[in-house]
This record gives C-alpha cells, sequence and structure tokens, in this order.
C-alpha cells in the first residue's frame, strides 16, 4: 500500500527516489525524438523498470523491450503496448508464452530460429539480431561487439538462405553514447546486411543511446533518422533507451550509522555499493554525491563504505565541508538507472525503498522491503 509523506526528512533509508518531473522531461524529450523523425521508441526494462510510473511512461513511448519472459510479462501486464523480446537463448519450456506476450521476438543465433520458428511464425514477427562488428564502447563488460561476443550474427555467420518467416533485423553496439557511434555502427550494419532489407518489415537500432545527457545531439539523431528512412522508407525504425529513460531522473538516499578511523576517516551507510548500486563496482565509476567533492577538496574527507561483510564494499572517498555525524543523510545522485533492477540481498541487507516525488512536499513511498524479499529468494 502507498504511504506519502511530506517531506524529505520523513523519507525511509535507504530508498531511491525518483522525481517525477525530472523522468517526465525525459519522456518528452523522447517522444519529440520519436515524432519529428516518425521512429518507434520502446522503453528498455532492463535498465529501467520503475512500473510505478509505467501510467507516465507509456503516454509517451511505445511499448517495451523485454529481456526474456519476466520482463515480457511485465511489460504485458503493466506498460501495454508494444512487447519486443529478446533474449541471447530462449528456454524450451518458457517459448510459448513468450510467443504469446510479445508482437516482436528476437533470436540470437539461426540454431535458436530453426529450433523455435514453427512456432513463432503467424504468431509474432520474428527478428535476428545481428553483430554489425563495429563499436566504440570502451569498456569490454559492456562492450555487446567486442571481440569473439556472444551477442548477435556476425556477417561470416550469416545464412541468407535461412530466412524464411524472419521480419526484422535488430543490433545493439551502444553503451552511454552520442550519436557519432550510432552513425558508426548504422554503416558498418548497412555495408553489412542491407542487400537484406527489401524483405524486411522493420529495423531496431537497439539501446545505449545516451539522448537526455545534457551534450547529446539531439537534433543530429534526428536527421541521422529521417536520412535512414528515407533511404529505406518501407522500414519501420524501433529504438530501445533504457539509461536514457531513467538518466537524472532521482537519486538513492543512504544514512551514516557509524563514523571511524583506520589512516583515515571512514564513514559507513546503511546502504551498499556491492548490493544497491553494483556498477560502482563493475564498471568501475564514481557515484556523485551532493554537496560532496573529491579528495581533500573541501576540508573533511571519508571514505564510505557499506553496510556488508564484503571488504571491498567501498562506495569512494569524498570530501565534505563539515564532518560527518552519525545520523547525517547521503544522497547519491542520478541512481534510478541501472539500480534497482541490479539490487540484491546480499549479506541479508534490507532492499532499499522505493519512492516517487510527486512535487517538492509530496513523496510516494510506492515499496517498502524486509526479510520477505530475502527469505523468498533462498529455501
Amino acid at each position: 500500500m502507498k504511504e506519502t509523506v511530506n517531506s524529505f526528512d520523513k523519507l525511509p533509508s535507504p530508498s531511491f527516489v525518483c522525481e517525477q518531473d525530472l523522468l517526465e522531461k525525459n519522456l518528452k524529450l523522447l517522444k519529440k525524438i520519436q515524432d519529428e523523425a516518425d521512429v518507434n521508441i520502446l522503453l528498455a526494462l532492463k535498465g529501467f523498470a520503475l512500473y510505478s510510473t509505467f501510467d507516465l511512461c507509456k503516454k509517451y513511448l511505445k511499448g517495451c523491450c523485454a529481456s526474456g519472459l519476466h520482463e515480457a510479462i511485465l511489460a504485458r501486464e503493466e506498460f501495454g503496448g508494444e512487447v519486443h523480446t529478446y533474449s541471447p537463448a530462449f528456454k524450451d519450456e518458457e517459448i510459448d508464452e513468450i510467443i504469446e506476450l510479445s508482437n516482436h521476438l528476437v533470436f540470437n543465433s539461426f540454431n535458436q530460429l530453426n529450433q523455435f520458428k514453427s512456432k513463432a511464425i503467424g504468431k509474432t514477427s520474428i527478428g535476428l539480431r545481428i553483430n554489425p562488428e563495429y563499436s566504440s564502447v570502451e569498456v569490454d563488460l559492456y562492450n555487446p561487439c567486442a571481440i569473439n561476443s556472444r551477442l548477435g550474427i556476425t556477417k561470416e555467420n550469416f545464412q541468407e538462405d535461412n530466412l524464411e518467416g524472419v521480419e526484422g533485423l535488430h543490433f545493439h553496439a551502444l553503451c552511454e553514447q552520442n550519436v557519432d557511434a550510432l552513425e558508426g555502427a548504422l554503416e558498418a550494419f548497412e555495408k553489412n546486411f542491407s542487400q537484406y532489407f527489401s524483405q524486411l518489415k522493420w529495423v531496431n537500432f537497439g539501446g545505449g543511446h545516451h539522448i537526455t545527457r545534457s551534450d547529446y545531439d539531439v537534433e543530429g539523431l534526428i536527421k541521422l533518422l529521417k536520412e535512414f528512412k528515407k533511404r529505406y522508407p518501407h522500414l519501420k525504425v524501433f529504438l530501445e533507451p533504457g539509461e536514457a529513460v531513467g538518466w537524472q531522473t532521482g537519486y538513492l538516499v543512504a544514512t551514516v550509522l557509524d563514523v571511524i578511523k583506520n589512516g583515515m576517516n571512514l564513514a559507513i551507510l546503511d546502504t551498499s555499493a556491492e548490493a544497491h548500486m553494483p556498477d560502482t563496482l563493475a564498471m568501475p565509476y564514481r557515484a556523485e554525491i551532493r554537496n560532496a567533492g573529491n579528495v581533500n577538496e573541501k576540508k573533511y574527507t571519508y571514505r564510505l563504505g557499506g553496510n556488508t561483510c564484503l571488504a571491498g564494499d567501498i562506495i569512494g572517498d569524498y570530501s565534505f565541508d563539515k564532518p560527518l555525524e552519525v545520523g547525517d543523510k547521503i544522497i547519491l545522485e542520478d541512481m534510478i538507472h541501472y539500480t534497482m533492477v541490479k539490487t540484491t540481498t546480499f549479506n541479508g541487507i534490507k532492499l532499499p525503498s522505493v519512492v516517487i516525488k510527486v512535487s517538492d512536499d509530496c513523496y510516494e513511498i510506492v515499496n517498502n522491503f524486509g526479510y520477505n524479499e530475502y527469505i523468498s529468494r533462498l529455501s
């Protein structure tokens, strides 16, 4: 049951706080691109699956892309619109339900296409994920076109005599990048696969487009999309941003539980890099903290750590204008995308609550978590 509070100080800790007005700002920009370029933009659930906001999201976007059965169910039940499903490999016991849920079904290999094509033809629009073998992604962990990638079919392995029932091609080559990266990937895509476009109904440019970032070339993207559609007017074009939807739409609020010393000042928070924001360790990247600076930039420097037993559960080193005290609130910025979709209950730590900031004096607590979320994953 939702609970409404009228001030930041009354929020549970830790909690993810999505600011509704910032989310809608992103959605309006995506809608502008969708309308001006005559393309279809889907919400990638792998990056943003805050279904409490879907009534707002579906006013602007065409539907969702899912990565398997559970995301497809979420898309159909909570969002509606189109559901496009892709997985590196589908399971036989799930494929019938996935077909029923999906408007588009994208296979990662010809093996999977051959295994499930007879079930899918006539019930959903079949596509293949291809690997354009182009990417400017610098971190291999997030590079779908890295050497020996398992994601997508390369030109060498493309079976042009095995396209019966195939209506679309999908590629995904970007990660947090601008339109110049899409331009390069699209050039490779056309060079290697445009000879098959005449027999297709649609193409999907995947995700990784950092459209809502302040320095993104929105007009350049619209121009690129219009030019592609002019070359291939019969093709419907889809994009699948996830991070761009949730980009800078909210924060994770945490509380200082203890302050200790061991060669430097250490503060332990009631959140966790490992359990609540794993990309800070995996990528890695430095989370921004409101009103904090770099090491020694401000008077008091602290190493912020999580409340698990993992030695490396470290958020980072930050400086503050005044000493941290037990009970102080820490606001970690831009923590709505690729965070709550990746949270775990490692070490039995409590999952952050989920909050929608409706206005300056209205916060809706849409979900609180406890022991049940921990025990339900175990047996």
